[in-house]
């Protein structure tokens, strides 16, 4: 979920926004680790030269499980026939969660930001392209998600970023105007959506650059 871009600040009118609107992996949640990487290959059986035929099957058909129309077995026998295989329910369920954990570690200086605007009143929202095993794992975990006065998670709404539609509907969850909302993404493809709704954006790289784009550093 990490994109190299160069930072673009934030755009459209001036002053504070009444809004952060807050991607979720990438941003205050780290991308998959290269221990978490490999353990999913292990679980998996996969080794060699069909480690990148596991890997194209694992993004190519994650949109459908970000969106709640598959579940982690469902999407896992995806990934197993991409493969020419098939995975029985013990080693599907290992790799449910491994697949999770491969994505629950948080970088605490981002929480501790989203955490400080909250507490000074500014209203945090939160957008993620997520499936619903790992929205679970996070909503039991991560008291801090309270902070956000909405979730609008794919596997929920049925609309991943950047599909206009996830947008929208966050904006209509928050009542808010698109202008007074900054949305702050990892990805530029992500971003450049937010933006051609209305919204003010910021490519994420690091929380020093966010809180300069926020006027809290």
């Amino acid at each position: 979920m990490t994109e190299t871009s160069t930072p673009a600040g934030t755009g459209g009118a001036p002053g504070a926004p009444g809004t952060v609107l807050f991607d979720m992996f990438g941003v205050i949640a780290r991308v998959q680790s290269p221990s978490g990487k490999a353990r999913l290959l292990e679980t998996a059986g996969v080794t060699g030269v069909r480690r990148a035929a596991f890997w194209e099957a694992y993004w190519s058909l994650r949109p459908p499980y970000d969106r709640g129309q598959v579940a982690g077995p469902g999407y896992w026998d995806l990934v197993a026939r991409a493969l020419g295989t098939r995975f029985d329910a013990e080693r599907t369920a290992a790799l449910v969660e491994a697949d999770v954990a491969s994505w629950s570690a948080v970088d605490a200086e981002m929480v501790a930001l989203v955490a400080g605007l909250a507490a000074a009143g500014r209203t945090v929202a939160l957008l993620s392209n997520i499936p619903e095993e790992l929205a679970v794992h996070y909503e039991r975990h991560h008291p801090w998600l309270a902070h956000f006065r909405v979730r609008s998670l794919s596997c929920r709404t049925g609309h991943a970023k950047p599909d206009p539609a996830a947008y929208e509907g966050c904006l209509r969850e928050l009542g808010a105007d698109a202008a007074s909302v900054l949305f702050v993404d990892d990805r530029e493809e992500n971003v450049r959506a937010a933006r051609a709704l209305g919204m003010r954006g910021h490519v994420f790289t690091s929380a020093a650059d966010l809180r300069t784009a926020l006027g809290t550093s």
